[in-house]
C-alpha cells in the first residue's frame, strides 16, 4: 500500500542503501562485473545529487528505515519551450517491493517536483523488453511515439 512508505529526498545518510539499489537498477540493465559502471561515475552521481548547482536530484522510497526504490531526475533546457523539461533518468524498485505502487509513488513524486519547478512535462525511457513496468506506464503517462538512436563516441 501507498501509504506504508515515505517518498522523500536522498540524505548523505542513504549512501549505503542508495548504493544498493544503485547496483541493482545497473544489474538489471546488464551493467554489472565487465561491463560495471566505473566506480567514479557512481561517485560524481551520488555527489551531484547535493549539489547545488547540479540540476539532478533523487528520490527514494523508505519503509521503517530501509530504502526500497529511488528515482533520479534532472531539469534541462529544450527548443520548444521556455519553461526547463524534467528527464526521469532512473527508476528502479527493490524486487522483494514490487507491485506496491512504489515505483508509481516515486514518479508521481518527479511529477510535482516538475511542476513545482515550472516544468510542464516529464518524460522518461525504459527497454522495450521491461514489458512488466510498461504496463504500469502506461497507466499514469503517454507514450511518445519517438525511437531513440544513440552512437557511444
Amino acid at each position: 500500500m501507498a501509504d506504508d512508505f515515505l517518498i522523500r529526498f536522498v540524505t548523505q545518510q542513504d549512501h549505503e542503501q542508495w548504493l544498493i539499489l544503485w547496483e541493482g537498477y545497473n544489474r538489471f540493465y546488464g551493467r554489472f562485473e565487465a561491463t560495471a559502471l566505473q566506480a567514479n561515475i557512481t561517485q560524481m552521481t551520488w555527489q551531484r545529487f547535493f549539489d547545488a548547482y547540479e540540476p539532478m536530484h533523487a528520490l527514494v522510497a523508505e519503509r521503517n528505515g530501509q530504502l526500497l526504490g529511488l528515482s533520479h531526475y534532472l531539469f534541462h533546457r529544450s527548443t520548444i519551450a521556455i519553461e526547463p523539461s524534467c528527464y526521469l533518468q532512473d527508476l528502479f524498485t527493490d524486487e522483494a517491493a514490487r507491485g506496491t505502487g512504489i515505483g508509481s509513488a516515486l514518479i508521481e513524486a518527479v511529477y510535482e517536483q516538475a511542476q513545482q519547478a515550472g516544468s510542464h512535462r516529464v518524460y522518461w525511457q525504459t527497454h522495450e523488453t521491461n514489458t512488466k513496468a510498461m504496463r504500469v506506464y502506461d497507466k499514469i503517462a503517454e507514450r511518445s511515439g519517438f525511437v531513440v538512436y544513440r552512437k557511444s563516441l
